[in-house]
């Protein structure tokens, strides 16, 4: 019996809480909790935003309460704001579930979550000067100031795709709406409203006064942070994400693939002092990765060690 606790005890170590949670009944008399946990741990791996929040009591609260601020808000009145407060806790999450894959090989899923990063990284920019992380409960009135075309669908001199116009229309009505219709917008459109943001500031060529609201002299810094969050949503490691699974190929790429498209992303973000972050050498699987989100955001961001905490609390519970 003891050494089918030890093998429990090194799946919690390699993060496999879906296997643990699976095999704990067959070797803990009572195995509730060790299987409420496990179900936490996976939801957070596999990056379940909606349900990170769910309430088990077998969780300690700290544990819980570092989870919900990851989370999206699910209605746009809930509280706390959670992502929609600060998207940093979420991007250490990103990157210690960036780290916990490439350890476990995993690198399809590992793909997915620097996809996902990207998608968000210019609310990361925006969100020193915001005040939130772009929560659509509180954007700056002057995006709607007179002379802006920020979400003014249709309009040929606004740089914006239709998609984008599509979604920033509706970012500005969406937290009137209904639960459902809240929960769609993210789903679909949130994203779209992030690099559209990003273009506004940083690459857009008939700029309107969409703008305006951000203090002149802060203006520069933040086009530079939402150029290169624009840059690594193009660069090499991130269009891996179209040879896996996850995108339209067939094909997992190699830790040595993964390794050389990062380094010839590193040379392209090189072009300014933001981007070089990257060439840092920080310890991280992929180095200079959390140096460049630290370098997007003008904030430190660091790997979480949620994943690692919920480990050590599976061991204990093994251990009773």
């Amino acid at each position: 019996m003891e050494s089918a606790r030890d093998l429990l005890v090194s799946l919690a170590r390699r993060y496999a809480f879906a296997d643990l949670g699976a095999l704990a009944s067959d070797v803990v008399e009572d195995a509730g909790d060790i299987e409420a946990v496990c179900e936490f741990g996976q939801r957070l791996l596999s990056l379940d935003a909606e349900d990170f929040a769910v309430e088990a009591r077998a969780v300690p609260n700290d544990l819980r309460r570092r989870a919900r601020a990851c989370t999206m808000p699910q209605t746009p009145r809930e509280q706390p704001r959670g992502a929609l407060e600060s998207l940093r806790p979420a991007y250490g999450l990103l990157l210690e579930t960036i780290a916990v894959r490439w350890h476990r090989r995993e690198l399809s899923p590992m793909v997915a979550a620097i996809h996902i990063a990207s998608e968000y990284l210019p609310l990361l920019a925006f969100e020193p000067l915001l005040g939130n992380a772009g929560d659509p409960a509180r954007w700056p009135q002057g995006l709607s100031a007179e002379g802006s075309r920020f979400g003014v669908i249709g309009d040929r001199e606004c740089d914006h795709t239709k998609s984008e116009q599509s979604a920033v229309n509706r970012t500005l009505r969406v937290a009137g709406e209904p639960a459902e219709g809240w929960r769609a917008y993210f789903d679909r459109q949130h994203s779209q409203v992030a690099g559209a943001l990003a273009t506004c500031v940083a690459g857009c060529r008939t700029p309107c006064t969409a703008m305006d609201w951000v203090a002149p002299e802060r203006r520069e810094d933040l086009s530079t942070r939402a150029r290169v969050a624009l840059t690594f949503a193009d660069t090499p490691l991130v269009r891996l994400r179209h040879a896996a699974p996850v995108g339209h190929g067939f094909g997992v790429p190699s830790p040595e693939e993964v390794l050389e498209a990062w380094q010839r992303s590193r040379a392209i973000l090189s072009k300014n002092e933001v981007g070089d972050e990257a060439a840092r050498e920080d310890g991280f699987p992929l180095p200079g990765l959390p140096s460049l989100f630290s370098a997007i955001a003008a904030a430190p961001v660091t790997p979480s060690t949620l994943l690692t905490d919920i480990t050590t609390h599976l061991v204990k519970l093994l251990r009773l």
